[in-house]
């Protein structure tokens, strides 16, 4: 049987040690907490067996702190994979980060299951590095939807199983891309190799290119070691690029030229290195649009649209939500080693009725949010956060007499222009809108579709072809 994996942490805030060793013991990691990184050196060299996977350190501690350690642990261990959590806005720090050498940094306040996946990234990394790939630990995770349009999704994802080739995913923010291109991994030829990520919304454009193709040792100032890009680590597995919508133009040209011809420079370098990468990337935004705009190539567009998967808003697969509240509650319950809650009747129709505009990470917080926050087992109305009961309610009122409001605006300049036969032309307007709308919802399954409307199959049909 293989060992854990071990996972030490720095922090001097009791919270943030308790919350992610919580975390991280739910996945079979076995951690260890320093409250200060002092101590941290000494105790990595006392036994050898027992050097962690991976160390994630906090930037501000009293005594030495996370920039310190990371020099430190990269002198003794360069292959010691550092995780440092820093604040978001500190481009300084982050900076400083990347450049020292470290794995990742983590923004606080940081989204647990974000965290724990970093974690699990980095861990598969360093034994990658001392294992045959065969004993590399999985970082997928199960997705949930029996929605004909998520039931798409599971037939794209296993049409493509013994595929190399290049996907796109699109869908809103928090939708679940990168557990998809997680899935499609899990699912390909490349399985055993490594799965790695980068959001390039969440890079500073300075940084980019290093985090992409490396660097060399002394290839700017603080780079005292050479370090890996991602194309490397990836290399005979998957590349996900996140947000693939914010890459730079210049840094577009790059990406273009390694995917024609499969080798690239790392900063500072003057010797190819070839990487064997399969690239799936993701965006929420329109492509297209930005490629009329000038703002994303297109043949780099069209050299990753080879096969596209579209992942729907939680609002066009409401049926779903019932299923995820209950998961996402026992997940959090074994996150937090707490008791697994559930939702009343009531509070399962609410939820399955919100539009849910941050989609299934947003219900996946609230979960957890409830987990903490509700004082009884059974999750009642009265319980739920403000936001979802008054934001929600006051939303929902003005979207529903907003369009009344437009339609009585059109009904009456219809009048008055003297046109008649308005209902005539009403009718089927609105009749082409609800059936684009129920094929949408059923993935073009018109009998589905026809079911929604409360028609039959030839009805829908023949308005299809009237319309």
């Amino acid at each position: 049987m293989a060992a854990k994996a071990i996972a030490w942490i720095v922090d001097d805030d009791r919270s943030i040690r308790w919350v992610l060793q919580k975390a991280l013991e739910a996945v079979d990691i076995s951690v260890r907490a320093f409250e200060t990184a002092d101590t941290v050196s000494d105790e990595i060299n006392k036994a050898d067996n027992q050097r962690p996977d991976v160390l994630i350190s906090d930037i501000r501690m009293p005594g030495i702190n996370g920039l310190e350690l990371l020099s430190d642990i990269k002198q003794q261990h360069p292959d010691l994979p550092v995780i440092i959590m820093t604040a978001y806005s500190d481009l300084d720090s982050a900076v400083s980060v990347y450049e020292g050498g470290a794995f990742e940094y983590l923004p606080k306040p940081f989204d647990v299951d974000e965290a724990v996946e970093l974690v699990q990234r980095a861990i598969a990394h360093h034994q990658s590095q001392h294992q045959n790939p065969a004993e590399q630990i999985s970082v997928s995770n199960d997705i949930i939807g029996e929605a004909p349009a998520m039931q798409e999704v599971f037939r794209a994802i296993g049409r493509l199983a013994r595929s190399n080739i290049t996907v796109l995913i699109n869908g809103e923010s928090g939708t679940g891309k990168e557990l998809v291109a997680h899935a499609l991994h899990k699912h390909s030829p490349r399985r055993q190799a490594p799965f790695i990520a980068l959001n390039m919304a969440a890079i500073p454009k300075e940084l980019m290119e290093s985090e992409l193709f490396g660097h060399e040792k002394g290839a700017f100032t603080g780079a005292h070691v050479q370090r890996k890009g991602r194309f490397e680590q990836a290399d005979s597995g998957t590349l996900f690029l996140d947000e693939i919508g914010d890459m730079p133009l210049e840094l577009q040209t790059r990406l273009l030229r390694v995917l024609s011809d499969g080798e690239f420079f790392r900063v500072g370098g003057h010797t190819a290195v070839r990487a064997d990468v399969r690239i799936i990337a993701a965006t929420h935004q329109n492509l297209e649009q930005r490629v009329e705009r000038g703002e994303f190539r297109e043949d780099l567009f069209h050299r990753l649209n080879v096969i596209r998967i579209h992942i729907p808003a939680l609002r066009e697969r409401r049926e779903d939500i019932p299923a995820l509240v209950s998961y996402f509650l026992t997940k959090a319950a074994r996150e937090l080693d707490m008791a697994p809650k559930s939702v009343s009747t009531e509070v399962e129709n609410y939820l399955s009725q919100l539009s849910w505009p941050g989609n299934v990470r947003q219900l996946e917080n609230t979960c957890r949010w409830l987990t903490v926050m509700s004082p009884g087992q059974v999750v009642e109305m009265d319980d739920l956060p403000v936001e979802l009961t008054v934001d929600t309610s006051e939303n929902t009122g003005r979207g529903n007499s907003d369009w009344k409001h437009l339609f009585r605006q059109w009904a009456s300049a219809r009048a008055l222009s003297g046109q008649e036969g308005v209902l005539a032309d009403v009718v089927p307007m609105v009749e082409q809108l609800l059936m684009e709308v129920a094929l949408e919802k059923t993935a073009g399954k018109r009998q589905e579709a026809a079911k929604l409307l409360g028609w039959g199959r030839n009805t829908l049909t023949r308005k299809l072809k009237e319309n």
